[in-house]
Parts: structure tokens; sequence; C-alpha cells
């Protein structure tokens, strides 16, 4: 990794500063134990990471992706597994694939994974994130960008698929003023009790801005968005990540990770240009004809969790984010205090976390942090990425 131009003197002060009070150290639950991190994936070492992040916790390799960068993870009632790849720089076959039997399988056919660009509305663009819902469907949100490009029309869409049938049953596109020129559709939870069919709530995380929290009716397909502009979804004003030992400054990107408690009573998000954990009540999210003063009344600051992509959350109250800069997974206690879940060198940036019905946590770590336009224009992935799950003691939020 190209070392920064940052002094030594000022990279130390950069690290206690940014790193050590965002999450206070935590034991290992018990029974966990410490060890080595998972063979064969990558991990930190070397002038990356000194000293090394210990293993805390345990944490077994789902699967290894030896070709374009993972993003998007989630796993169905009956234990089937589904993983995004955006098309982003990276060559990118299928969108939307299900692990079976050790291969990725295009899903639901290779024909929708085909990036129709003239025909978008009915073919996979790029799936950013794809998530079971409580009643067992599967719903991919396409960005409808290719590599960060200009939004392709008919590209940007929430699309439902049956995994009884693995057919599609719904395609749910926006309008002009709900995804703007500046959009990127990032990550997408439901709650299926109110409305007539459920909500969904995706994160705008565009490195342009103003980013927000776009709502969804499932039933008439309606749209609205809430939050635009408001500080706790933008990217923070110079901010400066420490990963593996060196400061990585260029991170833009707004609300990205979202979670619903399970009381169905907040949303929590949070901009991956941020260590700030924040929430908003569904309540006011749900009602289009909010204003937005009523809306930002309902924000809540939750402190400081690390540095996060994906967020998560449990049917115990409690919510999950990776810690990109202690290579670990926190979480989120009910009496607002934060643990560490699992830690590891393996964990090379935690991006999406899904949590399944026989209560693992499982995670993406795709390295997004060692792009070429993170790196000076140097790519220092390396191969293969991994989906790792480690077991912990609840399981998904079901709001049904």
């Amino acid at each position: 990794m190209r070392r920064r131009t940052l002094g030594a003197t000022a990279l130390a002060a950069t690290t206690t500063a940014l790193v050590s009070p965002a999450v206070p150290a935590a034991a290992h639950r018990p029974g966990d134990g410490t060890g080595n991190p998972p063979a064969g994936v990558p991990t930190a070492r070397g002038p990356r990471q000194s000293p090394p992040a210990p293993q805390i916790g345990r944490l077994d390799v789902v699967h290894r992706f030896t070709g374009p960068i993972p993003a998007g993870v989630t796993v169905s009632a009956r234990g089937r597994v589904f993983v995004t790849f955006p098309r982003w720089a990276d060559p990118v076959d299928a969108t939307l694939v299900e692990l079976v039997d050790g291969r990725e399988v295009p899903f639901p056919t290779a024909a929708v994974n085909r990036p129709d660009t003239a025909n978008a509305a009915q073919h996979f663009i790029s799936i950013q994130s794809a998530v079971v819902d409580p009643v067992d469907r599967l719903w991919a949100l396409d960005t409808g960008r290719l590599n960060f490009g200009p939004l392709i029309p008919g590209g940007p869409k929430l699309v439902g698929i049956d995994l009884r049938t693995n057919r599609v049953i719904r395609t749910i596109r926006f309008p002009a003023d709900v995804v703007l020129p500046t959009t990127y559709l990032n990550d997408v939870r439901f709650d299926l009790r109110r409305g007539r069919a459920g909500l969904a709530f995706i994160t705008d995380s565009g490195d342009e801005g103003p980013n927000g929290i776009i709502v969804v009716d499932l039933a008439s397909g309606r749209s609205w968005r809430k939050l635009t502009g408001h500080p706790s979804v933008r990217a923070e004003p110079g901010f400066t990540a420490v990963i593996e030992g060196e400061p990585i400054a260029g991170f833009r990107t707004g609300s990205d990770g979202i979670a619903i408690d399970a009381r169905g009573e907040r949303l929590f998000y949070s901009p991956i240009a941020s260590r700030t954990l924040n929430s908003v009540a569904l309540d006011a999210l749900a009602d289009p004809g909010a204003d937005d003063d009523t809306v930002v009344r309902t924000v809540r600051n939750h402190g400081l969790k690390g540095q996060s992509d994906g967020l998560e959350s449990d049917d115990r109250g409690r919510v999950y984010g990776g810690d990109t800069e202690r290579n670990a997974i926190v979480r989120r206690r009910t009496d607002g205090r934060y643990e560490t879940v699992v830690q590891s060198p393996a964990l090379l940036w935690p991006d999406t976390l899904s949590i399944s019905r026989d209560r693992h946590l499982y995670v993406i770590a795709n390295q997004l942090h060692r792009q070429p336009q993170y790196q000076g224009g140097t790519d220092e992935r390396e191969k293969p990425y991994a989906l790792l799950r480690t077991p912990i003691d609840a399981g998904p939020v079901r709001l049904r």
C-alpha cells in the first residue's frame, strides 16, 4: 500500500483521535476464544497493519471469490445465499448470483443479468444490494449506473423475486424527483406491517450528495424522499479513515448502511465518510406528508461506532456495523454501549452484513479501500475476496 504524505507524528495522533474513542475495548463472547484468522483468505499484514489486528471470536469462510469485487449478501429463510457484484470497474458477467455447491450461479437467470441498456427496465444494470424480506421474497436494488456513470433510463429500480418460483413478481421504478441525477441507490430494509403491502426504506449514498432516505410503498409503487441534504446523511467534510495503519482520504459517500430496530420504531443509518450512528423515527419516514422539520426532530445521534459500510440489526434489539479501521464488527447494545462481536485480520473492509435464521452473521470482506481510487491509482487488492460468517445469539428482524 502506498504511504500517504502524513508524517509519523501526525499519523499517530490521527490514529489515537479517530480510532481509539470509537469503540471501547470489549471482551469476546464466552466460549469463542481467540486464535488464528480463517485460512485461504487475504489478511492485513506487514506495513499495512501495525500492530496486526488480533483474532477475537470465531470466523468461518463460506465462499472465496476470485472474480470481480462482491458487495452485497443476503440469506433466505431456507438458507439460500445470494451475493451481488455491482458493475463498477471490474468486468462483471452476473450482477446477482446464488451460491450453489460452491458455484456462483446467475440469479434469477443469466438473461436478466445482461446489462441491456436499451431495455434497462427488464434487465439488471448493476445490483448493489439484495435483501430477503420477512416473507422470504428477494428484492434486488438496481442502481441503474455502470461504473458510477450517468443514470440509465429505466435502470434504477427495486425488483421483487419469488423464491418459491425464482421468478420476478414486481418491478418498481422511481420518478425523477425521488431518484435524482446524483442518487446512488445503496441498501434497503423492509417493514411489511405498514400500509397494505409494506414499505421499503432505501439509502441514497451518492458521492455528490445531497443523499437521504427513500421510502417505497410496495402496494402502489409510490415513493418519496426524506432527510434530503440533512447533515446526518451527508459525508463529513474532510473525513479521513485510518485503515491497515494508513490514513485514507477521499471518502465522500453519504448515507450507506441501514437497519431497522426489532420493534420497527427506528431506522438506523450511517454515511461511509463518518463514524457516527444515527437514527430517525420510522413513523416520520412513513408519512409522505410529514414536512422536513417534523422528520428532523426525530433524528437521534447514537455516538461513535467506527467507520462502517453495511449495518444490520437482530431480533434482540441490537444494531451491528463493520469497523473498517479495526478489522472488526461491532454491536450497539440496547443500553447504548458498543461491543466487539468479532475482530480478525481477514476482515478487510467488512461490507454488507446479513443475519440468518440459524443465528449467524454473514459479512462480505471485499478490500474496497484497496481499490485504485483510494491508493493513488494503484490496485492493491489481493484475491480472493471472502464471504465470512460468525455465530451470534440472535436471529434477523422480521417485521410482518
